[in-house]
């Protein structure tokens, strides 16, 4: 697949993994859209990039409808990246031993991984019309996991399961794509440098970073984006989760 001449769109592309992301994939010659919140910047980073920002929801079928109409009237679109999400703590009983908020639960479950699966069907509705390039390839998808769907420590059962029902559904949505030439990844990253991360005191990024094997550090957003580049472009990698975590393995908390 070749990024250069390409639309991508990039949802969460405001800011970590997404703003990463974006920035990579326009340098490569990609036209990206970046589908973020209204009061998002994403409107100076799309006009940073020569790209298109399409407010919106990743929640609402609409929204996600109209960021890839928006993305493939830029150029044909062949790469999605989901990039998404939220991660606040919500344990199952709270400090007196009360029932955790349901409506919490379902907040992060609906963005993490409704959100993800919204934007990927909408989008995938848009690419399977394009012509394929030589090779036979139409499109490519990445969607963003978390090494909490495997490693879930106390106080993540909502991100974990949202994050785990994006891993799951990586292999039969690659395999039912497939008859459209559309591969379908998911990354499972570790502790990143995002912005929630980077408000942290620095010797709790520290403490953090010393939790990682190999390297012993945070990992950089700019990581993350080389290794979306990488799965785009390496034409035998489909249905498969990667991590991207040095190694690391979440302790219970």
């Amino acid at each position: 697949m070749q990024i250069q001449g390409s639309s991508a769109l990039v949802t969460g592309g405001a800011s970590g993994l997404g703003l990463a992301t974006a920035r990579a994939l326009a340098a490569e010659g990609a036209v990206v859209t970046i589908l973020d919140l209204p009061s998002s910047a994403g409107a100076e980073i799309a006009d940073e990039l020569g790209g298109v920002f399409s407010p919106g929801d990743v929640t609402s079928a609409e929204d996600a409808a109209a960021a890839a109409r928006a993305a493939q009237d830029a150029a044909p679109l062949r790469i999605v990246v989901n990039c998404a999400g939220i991660a606040p703590p919500a344990k199952v009983l709270d400090r007196e031993g009360n029932p955790a908020v349901l409506a919490d639960f379902e907040r992060i479950v609906r963005i993490n991984l409704v959100g993800t699966f919204n934007v990927l069907s909408q989008a995938a509705a848009v690419i399977a019309k394009n012509d394929p390039i030589e090779g036979g390839d139409r499109g490519v998808i990445v969607n963003t996991a978390s090494v909490a769907a495997f490693d879930g420590q106390i106080g993540q059962p909502a991100y974990s399961a949202s994050k785990g029902g994006v891993h799951a559904m990586t292999l039969p949505v690659a395999r039912e794509l497939a008859r459209y030439a559309i591969r379908v990844c998911t990354i499972a990253p570790g502790i990143m440098e995002t912005p929630m991360l980077m408000g942290l005191p620095q010797e709790a990024q520290d403490s953090l970073g010393t939790q990682v094997p190999y390297p012993a550090r945070l990992g950089r957003p700019d990581e993350y984006a080389s290794l979306v580049r990488q799965t785009v472009e390496n034409g035998y990698l489909n249905g498969e989760t990667i991590r991207l975590d040095g190694a690391i393995r979440m302790a219970p908390k």
